[in-house]
């Protein structure tokens, strides 16, 4: 039985999900997402948390 070097298994289900979780913004990134989960009928309550994510992007 031939077997492939590289599985599903070895890289993340997104191509974009290895570089967020390395990114330096990565705590602001999740803090917008859970202020969102516990605020999702007002998310002008997240907009602090939304514009921390925007300017730590911007240095990276």
């Amino acid at each position: 039985m031939a077997s492939n070097s590289s599985s599903w298994q070895d890289s993340p289900p997104y191509p974009s999900a290895a570089r967020l979780s390395d990114s330096l913004c990565f705590p602001q990134y999740t803090a917008s997402l859970k202020c969102l989960e516990a605020n999702y009928d007002d998310k002008s309550r997240c907009q602090n948390l939304f514009d921390d994510y925007k300017e730590c992007k911007k240095k990276e």
